[in-house]
């Protein structure tokens, strides 16, 4: 399970280092050197290992093929996912159409989320963090109405 938050740094060339917690979980629970990078709605990045991206994809299939709505989501989510091998010293190498849509420039937040990793500029962050902390009532709320 991926939990927590860690700062890294993105170079010119677009790699930046997997932080070593979520290094520790791919190679223990997933046993692949790949993760599968995409992009969505938020101005961040999601990554996934290859067998959550598997079972993503088995769910998309399952869904009916000419809905606006899965149409719509292949179109943003699927048509933009990468997939890249994590290098000897633990480190991605981020497409640039990728890295632009995140606005990844040199500070980076990797931020567990369970089963996948978001990769945010520390920028784009530290805006929707604050954000979500201003809304925290809406946020209990929600969380009550799914059961949590």
């Amino acid at each position: 399970m991926f939990t927590g938050r860690f700062g890294h740094t993105i170079d010119a060339k677009g790699r930046v280092s997997i932080p070593s917690r979520f290094r520790e979980i791919l190679s223990s629970s997933y046993s692949d050197e790949r993760l599968i990078i995409t992009s969505f709605v938020d101005p961040c990045l999601i990554a996934y290992p290859i067998t959550e991206w598997r079972a993503f994809e088995q769910k998309i299939r399952s869904l009916p093929r000419f809905d606006p709505r899965v149409m719509q989501v292949k179109r943003v989510l699927i048509s933009g996912a990468t997939e890249v091998p994590i290098d000897k010293n633990g480190r991605v190498l981020i497409p640039p159409v990728l890295r632009e849509f995140a606005g990844l420039k040199r500070e980076v937040i990797w931020a567990g989320m369970v089963d996948t990793i978001e990769i945010w500029s520390k920028d784009n962050w530290e805006r929707m963090f604050e954000k979500a902390r201003g809304n925290i009532a809406d946020l209990g709320g929600a969380l009550g109405d799914l059961g949590l």
